[in-house]
């Protein structure tokens, strides 16, 4: 199994979501976050002070899915999530040795 983490543009949300729902993918936690990468926020004028803003607001997606869906699920992620500028964000693929449905007690891929 593979736990897929993506950070995206917030706005990016909706599209996400229809498009993993599009492809049957039923399950996923979405957390907002902040943070920057390459694009080091930007500066913003409130009351005629300029501030930095160095931490954007971001969105997590994570899923835990089998091994023979992370190519077509992160495919769709990135397809869906793209704007083609700087910002877009990132995707992270980790291994995952176990998962246990609390309410049963699956396991492995049962458990998804």
């Amino acid at each position: 199994m593979k736990r897929i983490e993506a950070i995206i543009q917030p706005h990016k949300l909706e599209d996400v979501k229809e498009a993993l729902k599009g492809i049957g993918v039923d399950g996923m936690t979405i957390t907002e976050v902040r943070g920057h990468g390459r694009q080091k926020g930007h500066k913003e004028v409130y009351r005629g002070m300029e501030y930095q803003v160095d931490l954007l607001p971001k969105v997590k997606v994570e899923m835990v899915v089998p091994d023979s869906r992370q190519d077509e699920i992160t495919r769709t992620l990135v397809s869906a999530a793209r704007t083609g500028k700087i910002g877009d964000g990132k995707i992270f693929v980790y291994d995952v040795a176990e998962a246990i449905r609390i309410r049963n007690e699956d396991r492995g891929d049962a458990a998804l």
